[in-house]
């Protein structure tokens, strides 16, 4: 990676409507970043989706804290709520927002994998 942000703010400012970028004849990865109120949901002020798609458009990898997910059901489950978290085929998971700069890495760790793998021939 060649720049790495420090600062949610710097995140934001730079990623910020930026338009897809194709990473490989086959994939393209979208940002969408914003600064957002600070609340409980979103403690860092940031609203974020980062994707990976195929050609198709369809998604393959995504990070992103618009939507809360739940842990836990049935009776006597404990329950915990979420809001950063990760999205890989039809599997969703927890994701523990540290700072941008980890965000950054985590999403383009888990893009190269993929890119490795080949799970991106859909």
């Amino acid at each position: 990676m060649d720049r790495v942000f420090r600062t949610g703010n710097a995140f934001a400012a730079t990623c910020g409507g930026l338009s897809p970028v194709v990473v490989s004849m086959r994939c393209l990865v979208k940002f969408e970043v914003k600064r957002v109120p600070v609340t409980p949901e979103k403690p860092h002020g940031l609203g974020y989706s980062l994707t990976l798609h195929d050609g198709a458009g369809k998604r393959i990898l995504g990070f992103d804290n618009a939507h809360p997910i739940r842990e836990g059901s049935g009776p006597g489950a404990k329950t915990r709520i979420e809001y950063d978290h990760e999205h890989q085929g039809k599997r969703v998971r927890f994701y523990k927002y540290k700072d941008a700069a980890t965000l950054l890495e985590a999403f383009w760790t888990d893009v190269d994998k993929i890119l490795k793998e080949g799970t991106a021939k859909r």
